[in-house]
């Protein structure tokens, strides 16, 4: 039997946006998209509805309703996305305000 040493996982704790911590360019509007994304997705699984019916609802082809529904949120415009939102019958409120040294230039908040 041999005896195996186990090397220690090294990690750091993350800034809250993953493509930010992976020095992807535009992590902000990376981030600030897969939010939205996430959350149309969200709305889309709670209403139980079948891809058909949501083509129909968001005027998209039925393979990007399997892109959507897969996370692949990349394909879609920040600007399509919130159209998504209208389409779902929620408002979008957009906020302008200064910039905060070290605050990420795009935040994306949710009221339910």
């Amino acid at each position: 039997m041999t005896k195996h040493k186990e090397a220690k996982a090294k990690f750091e704790k993350g800034s809250g946006n993953v493509f930010a911590d992976l020095g992807l360019v535009n992590a902000d509007e990376l981030f600030a998209r897969a939010q939205i994304g996430f959350h149309v997705y969200q709305i889309l699984e709670r209403r139980k509805l079948k891809q058909r019916e949501i083509s129909s609802i968001l005027c998209i082809a039925q393979p990007d309703v399997s892109h959507l529904m897969n996370g692949h949120y990349s394909r879609f415009t920040t600007d399509k996305l919130l159209d998504f939102l209208k389409s779902l019958n929620q408002k979008v409120t957009i906020q302008i305000s200064p910039h905060r040294a070290g605050a990420p230039y795009r935040e994306v908040e949710f009221n339910e």
